[in-house]
């Protein structure tokens, strides 16, 4: 997603799922997957707000595979500098069940 409109559907119409390093929002539904990543100025400088959207890129790119269609928008916040990404992931599995995302198989 490049478009200022498009995240700010998924913000109004998605549901959200608060973690203390990022927060994942989704809008299931259409026909193919959208994601945009977002890491504020609060994350850091340009170098740590660009480590944190690969941190998220990663994440994403894993359980891709395991997500419904629709569209996603992931926000970083400063603590995904230093938190392991196994934690990362954990927690990205957590919002993933909470929201009801996942693909049933």
């Amino acid at each position: 997603m490049k478009r200022s409109a498009d995240f700010d559907r998924v913000y109004k119409a998605g549901k959200r799922w608060h973690d203390p390093a990022f927060v994942l929002f989704a809008l299931p539904g259409g026909g193919k997957c959208r994601v945009g990543f977002v890491a504020s100025k609060k994350v850091g400088n340009a170098v740590k707000r660009a480590r944190a959207k690969r941190r998220l890129r990663a994440l994403f790119l894993n359980m891709a595979p395991t997500l419904k269609r629709g569209e996603y928008v992931l926000v970083a916040k400063p603590p995904i500098l230093d938190a392991p990404f196994i934690e990362l992931e954990k927690a990205f599995r957590r919002g993933v069940k909470r929201l009801n995302i996942g693909q049933t198989t």
